[in-house]
């Protein structure tokens, strides 16, 4: 597979770069408009976490039912689909995931492809700050009537209902209204997000109301029309991207309608993305009916993992990568030695080699549970393992002195139990941490939220 170069030496080399926010993460610090100045070629790269989850959940769809997607091949224009999506039901699922898209999904109630290149492209401050939200919907409901000042406004505007959405839209508002030349609409379109940065605004103002004046269209439409390119101008999408990002919008949502055992388990397996932690991922699942099985000295990998729930479908088993401060490579030292299985924590020390302050690590996680040991018993094998060594005087003696009594510990309460896997999992497959309090807040006649439908 061929290449270009874009310069003779290595790119870090040449830019400044410093670390990200992000562990492992590196930024370029020269400003976009300061390369566009200069002329420098920029490129942009845009990975998206959403891609390696669906790739993931094809792996997985291929190795637990035998079918092969892809983007491409999937199912399209799914009812089932578009009825949860309509229903709010959209957690985990690409860029309408958020509490505003949500709260908009009911409203918008998407039937088709094209419903999810608007949603995608409709909630943005641009186009909440340039009032174009209520309007769109009011139209898609019939509560205000669709018209359009022109017929050729109308097919710019029409797949929208006559309000701009799209950064194609606006130049060809300034192209068709205003009589821009294409030169001085893309002007419009670049210096949109810089507006305030270098103060023009003025220019383009005066020469888009002037222009749309020449060409008979009424003032009040016409300064309606620049407010509407000016609000949404700093985060407008190109249409195209907005497409671009409702296909990923549809296979999310299609995975998480007709196999959302397969759908968390991918996404739980491309954390850290999206706005939700592992709990509520789960928490979710089991709410669709997905079996979520606990962390296991004898059943886990590195990955979460699918495996059969024994009513002919499919068991989230969470893997070590949910544990807190567990090395990758000694989660797959552990699968690598199992064998037959792990017959206790010593086995775990001798057999994987992992050392007791990783075994301590598992034992809170309470990945031995399996083999019969809490939390406390667990952890005391491992303190046995990690305790001193014997004395030389009394090393080898065996018989010798009073026997000692067997130690029985204390039993973890439920809150005690919740709170550990929390610490050392992040989620806890027990109860909600509320339901610890259900008795208080009965007792103080405390009024529940209603359940969310669907």
């Amino acid at each position: 597979m061929g290449g270009f170069v874009i310069t003779e030496g290595r790119l870090d080399e040449l830019v400044p770069i410093e670390n990200a926010a992000m562990e492992d993460r590196t930024v370029i610090v020269w400003d976009k408009d300061d390369i566009d100045a200069l002329g420098i070629l920029k490129v942009d790269v845009l990975a998206l976490g959403m891609l390696s989850c669906i790739r993931k959940a094809f792996d997985l769809l291929a190795s637990h039912h035998g079918t092969r997607y892809t983007l491409a091949t999937l199912p399209a224009e799914d009812e089932a689909v578009y009825d949860m999506l309509c229903r709010a039901d959209s957690l985990g699922v690409f860029q309408v995931e958020s509490r505003a898209q949500m709260s908009f999904l009911p409203r918008m109630r998407p039937r088709c492809f094209y419903d999810l290149v608007i949603e995608v492209a409709i909630i943005r401050p641009g186009p909440i700050q340039g009032d174009m939200v209520h309007p769109y919907l009011r139209r898609r409901r019939g509560e205000e009537k669709v018209v359009f000042p022109s017929d050729a406004l109308g097919a710019v505007l029409g797949k929208t209902l006559g309000v701009p959405l799209f950064q194609e839209q606006a130049m060809q508002i300034a192209i068709i209204g205003a009589g821009f030349s294409p030169e001085e609409a893309d002007r419009l379109r670049r210096s949109l997000a810089t507006f305030k940065k270098h103060g023009n605004v003025s220019e383009f103002r005066g020469r888009f109301l002037s222009g749309m004046a020449a060409n008979g269209y009424e003032g009040d439409f016409a300064e309606r029309c620049f407010s509407q390119i000016e609000g949404f101008g700093s985060y407008g999408f190109p249409e195209s991207h907005a497409a671009s990002f409702a296909l990923l919008v549809y296979a999310s949502a299609w995975l998480k309608c007709h196999h959302p055992a397969v759908f968390a388990c991918a996404l739980l397996n491309s954390q850290p993305m999206g706005f939700y932690a592992p709990a509520q991922i789960v928490r979710d699942a089991r709410a669709h009916g997905v079996e979520v099985r606990p962390v296991d000295i004898n059943a886990s990998y590195l990955d979460n993992t699918l495996e059969p729930d024994g009513r002919g479908g499919l068991a989230l088993r969470l893997g070590f990568r949910q544990i807190r401060a567990m090395p990758a490579e000694e989660a797959d030292w552990i699968a690598a030695a199992r064998g037959n299985g792990y017959a206790d924590v010593a086995a775990v020390w001798r057999r994987a080699g992992i050392a007791p302050r990783l075994l301590a690590v598992l034992a809170e996680a309470d990945a031995f549970a399996g083999l019969g040991l809490g939390r406390r018993e667990a952890l005391w094998q491992v303190r046995a393992i990690a305790g001193p060594a014997p004395l030389p005087l009394f090393a080898g003696i065996e018989g010798e002195g009073g026997a000692e009594d067997a130690v029985v510990l204390p039993p973890a309460t439920l809150g005690e139990e919740v709170v550990a896997d929390y610490s050392a999992l992040r989620l806890t497959l027990r109860v909600h941490p509320m339901a610890l309090l259900r008795p208080r807040l009965d007792a103080a006649a405390t009024s529940t939220a209603p359940a969310r439908s669907g």
